[in-house]
């Protein structure tokens, strides 16, 4: 099934004219057809304009158009809903926005379009990405392909969940503190956390704006590079977007690990871990060993003021960006006596309980004789956080660990402890703290029930192409990636 494909094969497919794009995106818009009634993963899709892209493309191929001038030529990539897609619906899962509909293309998404891919569909969330198991979407939860009683990870569980069911060939998503690559791991798949700058964020509707990457689900690394390729460098219109030179992230896929160092923080094989997630992460260690890489057991001693120190800086992020949702300029709008009830009613109305408790939480931090407190010496910790990875860095090429503590949860689980839930970002948080690259790919399966467990890697700022050529390396040395869901 074309659906099942990555985007190398179907790439060179195209090229020859084995196949054409149309026949590409029908093969996923059949799929979606089929499965997303279990797992409900899109929000919504217009399967006209998907397969009008399709035929545009088709007649580029065949005026001689190769898929090395645009590398995602034919390629059908869903989109979750906190990216702006001109004339697409831009709802962030949320009931505050009502019927807005994006009037632009976020800088990402121009630059996938010039690359020649099919952009399509709304994938779900949790609403205005905070969560992490896709059950706090306005519009109904997600679920997991391997086991739909179970959740997909958060907050872009629906762009996970897309790819690992094969509704799309690749898809976007967002990372604010484990949002990609979270979500990654628990549905088998590949995703990738940018260094924070290397894609613009322009067009991303913001949720903690010095926290918040744009990057790829992928079924395998090597498209992981190629979306990065794609999507990085320089934009004006972002003022965080740091113009630094976009290396060739496929090229740099050349197997050749051997004498890279690889730290294991000792913070990171905690107590809470299951059991199979540690001994699959274990064996994952000793597959590098064998590949050549060495492996040095490395300290990131504030580790444990992470998750802390992240939902007082995310929050209080948070409140300020939504601030500007209040009925009045677009969105959805409930009516009041005065501006303060307009105010009070709407996001009363329009947001959900996880968002109106970050808002709450972000406010509070904030506010007058709390500032110093909470908000202040939290970026202080942070700073110290990311001075561990650099020290660390400075004897490592890259950093091994978990991805999450677990394989994926029972849906509703989790939902009455929000403590709890937000643990289950354990061990992504600190990269975006730090700004650092994260990439999540499988590297094994419970037994009982047969879960994904994804393994980890974290790279320096703006290493990218070391990180990626030791996930590619493990890839080609192990057939976790090829295992399917079973819909």
């Amino acid at each position: 099934m074309l659906n099942q494909l990555t985007i190398s094969e179907l790439s060179a497919k195209l090229s020859k004219r084995e196949i054409s794009a149309r026949e590409v995106t029908q093969s996923c818009l059949d799929q979606i057809a089929r499965v997303d009634g279990k797992i409900h993963a899109f929000l919504s899709y217009d399967a006209d304009d998907a397969l009008a892209q399709a035929d545009a493309a088709d007649k580029e191929i065949s005026s001689g158009v190769l898929s090395t001038q645009k590398p995602l030529l034919g390629i059908p990539i869903a989109i979750k809903d906190v990216l702006a897609v001109r004339n697409q619906p831009l709802n962030c899962a949320s009931k505050i926005l009502g019927k807005f509909t994006s009037t632009y293309d976020a800088s990402a998404i121009e630059k996938l379009k010039a690359a020649g891919a099919i952009v399509f569909g709304r994938l779900n969330m949790d609403e205005f990405a905070m969560g992490s198991s896709t059950e706090n979407s306005a519009f109904g939860a997600t679920r997991n392909p391997w086991d739909i009683s179970r959740i997909p990870g958060g907050s872009s569980g629906g762009s996970a969940a897309a790819v690992a069911a094969d509704e799309c060939i690749a898809s976007l998503g967002t990372d604010t503190g484990g949002s990609i690559r979270q979500p990654a791991a628990l549905c088998g798949c590949v995703g990738l956390k940018p260094t924070y700058g290397r894609i613009s964020r322009y067009g991303l509707v913001a949720f903690a704006s010095s926290l918040d990457q744009i990057g790829p689900f992928t079924k395998d690394v090597r498209d992981s590079a190629t979306l990065l390729g794609v999507m990085s460098g320089h934009d004006l219109r972002d003022s965080t977007s740091i113009p630094q030179p976009v290396p060739n992230y496929v090229a740099a896929l050349d197997g050749k690990i051997r004498g890279l160092k690889i730290g294991l923080p000792k913070e990171y094989m905690i107590g809470g871990l299951d059991a199979e997630v540690k001994a699959a992460v274990d064996a994952a260690v000793k597959k590098y060993q064998e590949l050549g890489a060495e492996i040095v057991e490395i300290s990131l001693p504030h580790t444990d003021y992470a998750v802390a120190t992240y939902y007082i800086i995310a929050t209080a992020e948070a409140s300020a960006n939504l601030a500007r949702f209040d009925g009045i300029r677009y969105g959805a709008r409930v009516d009041g006596n005065d501006p303060a009830e307009l105010y009070s009613k709407t996001r009363g109305a329009g947001f959900g309980d996880e968002v109106k408790r970050r808002i709450i939480l972000g406010t509070y931090v904030l506010s007058s004789g709390y500032y110093d407190a909470y908000y202040l010496r939290a970026q202080k910790v942070r700073t110290l956080i990311r001075n561990d990875f650099l020290k660390a860095f400075e004897k490592v090429d890259a950093i091994v660990t978990p991805t999450t503590p677990t394989a994926a949860f029972k849906a509703g689980e989790k939902s009455d402890d929000p403590l709890q839930m937000y643990l289950s970002d354990i061990f992504t948080i600190s990269c975006n703290l730090a700004g650092i690259c994260g990439v999540s790919l499988p590297c094994g399966f419970t037994k009982n029930p047969k879960l994904p467990i994804g393994l980890q890697l974290l790279g320096k700022p703006f290493g990218e192409e070391t990180m990626l050529r030791l996930a590619h390396a493990y890839e080609q040395n192990t057939a976790w990636h090829k295992e399917k869901a079973a819909l």
